[in-house]
């Protein structure tokens, strides 16, 4: 009787050994399964990062290179049609006292401008040109010593 009970324990040590060889296996399998799906995982997303930011680099050059083309074309372009102006073009400025014979409805007006910019006249804000009558609706009494 006592052979039967030593054979038992002899088939359960070996099951137990087995399993545990088993387990022993899968987890070794595992490892491996993993080691090479975060070899592959890292591999794609290190090409991934670089395809990204390849292809952004390459957008962002494009993008400079369009917009100093395009500056270029445009400084070309101003600079053609701006070389005929001079400082004294755009600074040249008098000034004009209005007289009985010339804008006489200003005399005295708080909102006569008078000033002469490049050969033209501005007379007031309201009439930029001056009045075609000998009065004016906006007149009103210049009270600084200015005019």
């Amino acid at each position: 009787m006592n052979d039967w009970h030593d054979q038992w324990w002899k088939n359960l040590e070996k099951t137990a050994t087995e399993v545990e060889d088993f387990f022993t296996e899968v987890g070794e399998a595992t490892e491996v399964v993993v080691d090479e799906a975060s070899e592959n995982i890292s591999s794609f997303l290190e090409q991934f990062h670089l395809d990204v930011f390849g292809e952004v680099d390459t957008f962002i050059q494009e993008l400079v290179d369009v917009i100093i083309t395009t500056s270029e074309e445009i400084d070309a372009a101003i600079s053609e049609d701006w070389e005929y102006f001079s400082d004294e073009d755009f600074t040249t400025m008098s000034y004009h006292q209005p007289v009985a014979h010339s804008h006489g409805a200003c005399i005295n007006c708080a909102n006569y401008h008078g000033h002469i910019y490049n050969g033209n006249l501005f007379v007031c804000a309201m009439h930029p040109y001056g009045v075609e009558e000998n009065t004016c609706p906006d007149w009103e009494k210049d009270h600084s010593s200015m005019h």
